[in-house]
């Protein structure tokens, strides 16, 4: 894996676009307040959380959760001109689920109202709801994962729902992104800040 286990580390990994990093770092990391928010997820999450099974503690809400992972694998591709932050958590306010299954469907989902793709309805209401059936089925709490260690099983991509805010002093930077490498924050400050 990239980081060091969770056991070890006891943090998070969280990335952002460097476009949010000055406001993160000055306010913490809250669920509503990236661009992103409104506009990439727009009803998606929504309709992940109205598939909950009533098991699922009512805490539990994607549609207010931050996301992190809780490790990468050694080839994971980073998107440029972003920052990976390691972040502490409340483990008591976080949930785990298989982000394949979220995955398989967000396109679908955004593409249904495009001519050419109205296909995508049926595939939602049949295909979908099976997978969004499994997304909360193979879902557990934080803890009860790092007894299972579901997010360490094949072709389990842990997502981990964090249902609280990180403050700033909770937030570490670990490395920039950008188009041609990858730096930890000293590599990065040695190479541009001189």
């Amino acid at each position: 894996m990239f980081f060091e286990d969770y056991t070890n580390t006891k943090v998070l990994y969280h990335i952002i676009s460097l476009i949010d990093l000055k406001r993160v770092l000055q306010r913490g990391i809250h669920f509503d307040d990236k661009i992103t928010y409104q506009t990439k997820y727009d009803g998606f999450h929504e309709i992940i959380d109205n598939e909950k099974p009533e098991y699922i503690p009512k805490w539990v809400i994607r549609n207010k959760s931050i996301f992190a992972s809780m490790n990468y694998s050694k080839n994971h591709y980073f998107h440029s001109h972003s920052a990976v932050l390691s972040i502490q958590v409340n483990p008591k306010k976080c949930w785990v689920a298989n982000e394949n299954y979220a995955n398989e469907f967000y396109e679908p989902f955004v593409l249904q109202h495009i001519k050419d793709f109205e296909g995508c309805k049926k595939y939602i209401q049949n295909e979908g709801k099976k997978l969004l059936k499994k997304y909360w089925e193979t879902s557990l709490s934080f803890e009860e994962n790092l007894k299972a260690r579901k997010d360490k099983t094949k072709g389990y991509d842990a997502e981990v729902l964090i249902l609280h805010s990180i403050e700033p002093k909770d937030i570490e930077i670990e490395y920039i992104v950008s188009d041609h490498k990858m730096m930890t924050i000293k590599e990065w400050k040695n190479t541009f800040c001189g």
